[in-house]
C-alpha cells in the first residue's frame, strides 16, 4: 500500500507572527476602577446609552417612516421629477444626509456628556 503524502498547513509569515504574538501576551484582564470612578463611569455609560437609544429611534423613524408614509399616502408620491416619481429620489437620497447629521449630533452629545 503506497504511503499518503503528509499534509502540511501552509500559512503566511504574518499569520504565524500574529499567532505567536497572541500566545505571548497572556490573558487580558479588565482594569479595576476606584469606587468613585466606577460610579462616574456607570453614570456616563447610562446617559450615553439613553442618548444612543434616542438616536437609534430617530434612524428607525427615518428609515421605516419615510417608506411607510409613501405607502400610506400614495398621492404624495404623485409629483414627478424628470419622469420619475418624487418618492424614489427622496427614498434613495434623503436618508444618507439625514443619518450623517444624526451621527454628528449623536457624537457631539456623547462628547458633551463626557465633558459635563
Amino acid at each position: 500500500m503506497p504511503q499518503r503524502p503528509r499534509r502540511v498547513a501552509v500559512t503566511s509569515p504574518q499569520t504565524r507572527l500574529a499567532h505567536a504574538r497572541g500566545r505571548a501576551r497572556g490573558r487580558w484582564r479588565v482594569p479595576r476602577l476606584d469606587p468613585a470612578d466606577a460610579d462616574r463611569a456607570l453614570r456616563l455609560y447610562r446617559r450615553q446609552r439613553a442618548q444612543a437609544l434616542r438616536a437609534l429611534a430617530a434612524v428607525l423613524v427615518l428609515l421605516i417612516g419615510l417608506p411607510a408614509a409613501f405607502a400610506l399616502w400614495p398621492e404624495g408620491a404623485g409629483p414627478r421629477l424628470l419622469g420619475v416619481p418624487l418618492a424614489w429620489p427622496l427614498l434613495a437620497w434623503l436618508p444618507y444626509p439625514a443619518m450623517m447629521l444624526l451621527a454628528r449630533w449623536q457624537l457631539r452629545r456623547a462628547e458633551h456628556i463626557e465633558e459635563g
